[in-house]
Order: C-alpha cells, then sequence, then structure tokens
C-alpha cells in the first residue's frame, strides 16, 4: 500500500508509510492501558489454542495460551493483543518538518487489542488500536497520524460466515491478499515493509469467499482496493502446496472501474491499476525462503490525469532462520524498476511517477535479528536503499537528490 506523505516520499503509492510520535500524551495513555489488558491475558481467564488472526509469518509468534471470556450469546470471545515500540536512526533525513523527516526519533510502533471468535456458523474479528507502519524508502508517518490518516482505529475488522469445513464467507475491513508482506511490523520477517510491498493495497472494504480442499486453496474478492470506499476491484489468489516443505500461489488484483479518490491511503496511480504476484516458499528445519516476483501496471486514463501508462517490475527474497528457540534471524533482499510514463516534449503531459521519478529504479538490503522470550520480544534492524537512475527532487536528503539511505532501528513490547 501506500501513502503520500511529505518528501521524501516520492512514491505516490505510500499509504503504506508510517507515522511516529514522542512517547507522551494520547500514546502513552494507550501503552498503559494495552499493556494492563496485556497483563491481564498473563494471569489467564481462560486459556484457548493459538489465534488463527492476525497472521504471524515469523520470526515473532502470538502468544500460545491467549485467554477467552464467556460473552453470553456470542458464545467464547478471544482476546490477545500488541503494544510495542520502535526507535529509529536515519541518513539522509530532509529535515522537511514532522518527526519522521529527522535524523532519530521514537514512536509507538504497536498499541492495539484484537477480539474474536473462532467457533460456530457465525464469527467475527475486529482489531482495534493505534499502529505505524514503516517502510523502507519512505517518510516515517507517526502513529497517531498514521492511525488518523490511513485506516482508522479500527483497521481490520469483519464478519465471517462458515458454509462447510472447506468454504468460509468474510464481509467488512480485510487484509490484502496481495504480495508476501503483511501489514503491521510485529506480523513480518522484518520491522520495516520492503518496496514491492509499498506499491501493495494493504487493507481494503470488501467481501471474500475463501475456498480449501487438500492442499489446493483459493480465494476472491470484490473490493475497494486502495481504502478508497468504491467497491471496483476484483483481487484473487490460488494456492498449491506441493508438499509440507514447498508451496506455491499466484495472485491477481484490479481495477474494475475508474476512481478518482486520492488521499494518504488512496494513491490515485495505484487504485487505478492492476498488480500480480508469484509467491513460493520452501521450509526446511529452521530456514524459511520466500522468493516471489511482481507487476504492476497503470493504463493511461486523461480524465484522472494519468497521462501516461507505466509498469512497475519487481523481485523480492525474505529469508527467516531460528537460531535456537530465543533468537532468529531475517532478511530481505530486493529490487524494483519502473518503465513508461514519459511525455517527451508533450509540454501539457504529466509524468506518471511510481517509484523516485519515471524509469527509476531501486534496491534494498534488509537484516533483522530477533529475540522473543514468552510474550516479551526485542529485535533490531539496519536497512540499506539505493537508487538507480533517480529523477531530481525525487530523492532522500534536504535537496531530495541523495540516492540512498541507510536505517538503524530497535523494536520491543510484548505479545499478550
Amino acid at each position: 500500500m501506500t501513502s503520500p506523505l511529505s518528501p521524501p516520499s516520492p512514491v505516490p503509492c505510500a499509504p503504506r508509510r508510517s507515522g511516529c510520535r514522542r512517547l507522551g500524551g494520547p500514546a502513552l495513555r494507550a501503552l498503559l492501558l494495552l499493556g494492563s489488558c496485556g497483563a491481564l491475558s498473563w494471569a489467564g481467564v481462560a486459556n484457548a489454542d493459538p489465534l488463527p488472526s492476525p497472521s504471524f509469518s515469523g520470526p515473532l509468534a502470538p502468544n500460545p495460551h491467549p485467554f477467552t471470556v464467556d460473552a453470553g450469546p456470542f458464545g467464547s470471545v478471544a482476546v490477545s493483543g500488541q503494544v510495542s515500540g520502535i526507535g529509529v536512526l536515519q541518513t539522509h533525513a530532509s529535515h522537511a518538518g514532522g518527526i519522521g523527516n529527522q535524523d532519530g526519533f521514537v514512536d509507538l510502533s504497536n498499541g492495539q487489542i484484537e477480539i474474536q471468535t473462532t467457533q460456530g456458523p457465525l464469527q467475527f474479528y475486529v482489531q482495534a488500536g493505534a499502529y505505524s507502519l514503516p517502510s523502507l524508502g519512505s517518510s516515517y508517518l507517526q502513529a497517531t497520524k498514521a492511525t488518523d490518516q490511513l485506516f482508522g482505529p479500527v483497521p481490520v475488522a469483519y464478519a465471517k460466515g462458515v458454509i462447510t469445513p472447506e468454504l468460509t464467507v468474510m464481509a467488512g475491513l480485510l487484509p490484502t491478499m496481495v504480495g508476501a508482506e503483511s501489514t503491521f511490523t510485529f506480523q513480518n520477517v522484518n520491522i520495516e515493509r520492503g518496496l514491492l510491498w509499498n506499491q501493495e493495497p494493504a487493507i481494503s472494504r470488501g467481501v471474500q469467499v475463501n475456498y480449501t480442499r487438500g492442499p489446493l486453496s483459493a480465494a476472491i474478492s470484490l473490493n475497494d482496493g486502495y481504502f478508497s470506499g468504491k467497491l471496483n476491484w476484483l483481487s484473487g489468489t490460488l494456492g498449491y502446496a506441493i508438499d509440507s516443505s514447498n508451496s506455491i500461489s499466484f495472485v491477481g488484483a484490479g481495477s474494475l472501474s475508474r476512481s478518482d479518490k486520492s488521499s494518504v491511503a488512496t494513491p490515485l496511480a495505484q487504485n487505478n491499476s492492476s498488480i500480480f504476484n508469484l509467491i513460493y516458499t520452501h521450509t526446511s528445519g529452521p530456514l524459511t525462503l520466500t522468493p516471489y516476483l511482481q507487476y504492476s501496471h497503470v493504463g493511461r486514463d486523461d480524465q484522472l490525469g494519468i497521462n501516461r501508462s507505466a509498469d512497475t517490475y519487481g523481485g523480492a527474497l525474505l529469508v527467516k532462520y531460528a537460531l535456537n528457540s530465543e533468537w532468529s534471524l531475517g532478511a530481505r533482499a530486493e529490487y524494483l524498476k519502473t518503465t513508461g510514463g514519459t511525455c517527451g516534449a508533450d509540454a501539457n503531459c504529466t509524468p506518471t511517477n511510481l517509484l523516485y521519478g519515471v524509469k527509476s529504479d531501486a534496491w534494498s538490503l534488509t537484516i533483522t535479528p530477533t529475540y522473543q522470550k514468552g510474550v516479551f520480544f526485542a529485535r533490531g534492524e539496519l536497512s540499506y536503499i539505493g537508487i538507480g537512475h533517480l529523477q531530481p527532487g525525487s530523492g532522500f536528503g534536504r535537496d531530495f537528490n541523495q540516492r540512498d539511505q541507510v536505517r538503524a532501528l530497535v523494536e520491543t513490547g510484548i505479545l499478550f
């Protein structure tokens, strides 16, 4: 997803960009409140099995003993959540205003709680609280602003109907099917999301039908793409588990009609595009490898001010290795290139910029060691992003002409 933040956020697809604020006031009160909820969960009203949502790709693992409460007609309701803070140091900050454009800052990365039911023919899931969505190569949007300008204090919430053990239907605020990385920091191998993720939708309003049978899984959804409010996107995924160690999936999504919505959460060009993934996962003991390819296309639409078509081509490799029961190492390498979008000598044309200017490209490396003991976790991260063909004024630094950026991050908290 994307979020058009202040420079240096050259990528118009930036609703996934994040937020930051010094811990104090509302952010600190939210942290203390959710920490209290976490303490209650440790005491345990009643232990339950590990919960299916939110998804964790590791190395972080959810609390294996979440607690449940008896909610009368709703049956058994499970409660879980996350409370975490983040610290960031970075080179080539723009100093253009906002904490995310400073050389260093701290913030609340997650202050969320999940309430859900997991049994019966009608189930529900609600995720609420504050969050920031740090992503490579994008200005950091502080948590209070990210929560307000992106998906609100209830980013994910849906009802789920279980038709048969193989067939389910979901409706509400749904996580995207697109890409190999999820929206929130605690769900992923790395603290920051990557370059490919920043081209993808993250959360959409809509209806989704899921089907699983043996090694085959499939889903199809009618939704509002990049959170536009208009149900004009069709998304689908088809996956196959080759064996216990290998799986592959194909994802496709795209707009069915024109949408003129433009906001931090809804980049105009990407919301009128189509996007595809081919994702492979291999697991061997403590090692998990997830290479994937991505392609997106934005068509010309003069009525929307998209005067030229443009494409992106990208590839990434996500790596996770468990050193022991408490320590693990995550890494990511990726490359993204844009083509098209140029105007030539047409003075009335606006170039279509999907990255760091037309025909720009970028690559990144990220490494993330992680420690988790029970519900407590701490992890560090070092990331580098380099820009190839850079359009002047679309890069990093005070003059937005720097071609690279290094970030060092620390995130710590509890998963209750």
